[in-house]
């Protein structure tokens, strides 16, 4: 039975396998035969197509490290509530009250960052 459960995957190793090189003899390629001519211009940022002014590394506020987290706490909400939601009349009652359950941890941690003054950007 494992074996056959490993064959089944087979199509998809050799996949992989085969992108892997492509992608391997890519970048080979172009490092051996790719063109190099380095000059200032091409060297200093990039910056939307404007001129770079001031320093290049600064420091961001850690409010905007907050939000990134959030975002992330939150869109993996959305990304349990999809299984969820598809499999929902299998899971029954049990799985309607842990859903509950998620749901509500979710909202404590949003209320707790409203009160600590993450969603501000003053």
């Amino acid at each position: 039975m494992e074996i056959a459960l490993s064959l089944k995957y087979l199509p998809i190793l050799i996949l992989a396998m085969i992108v892997s090189v492509m992608a391997g003899v890519q970048v080979l390629v172009n490092q051996i035969l790719g063109l190099r001519r380095p000059y200032p211009e091409k060297q200093t940022p990039y910056e939307c197509g404007f001129t770079p002014s001031g320093e290049v590394r600064h420091r961001f506020p850690i409010k905007f490290y907050a939000i990134a987290i959030l975002f992330l706490v939150f869109d993996v909400e959305a990304v349990f509530l999809y299984p969820w939601a598809v499999t929902f009349d299998e899971l029954g009652l049990f799985g309607y009250l842990e859903m509950i359950v998620f749901i509500i941890l979710l909202l404590v941690a949003y209320f707790y960052a409203w009160m600590r003054g993450a969603f501000r950007w003053e």
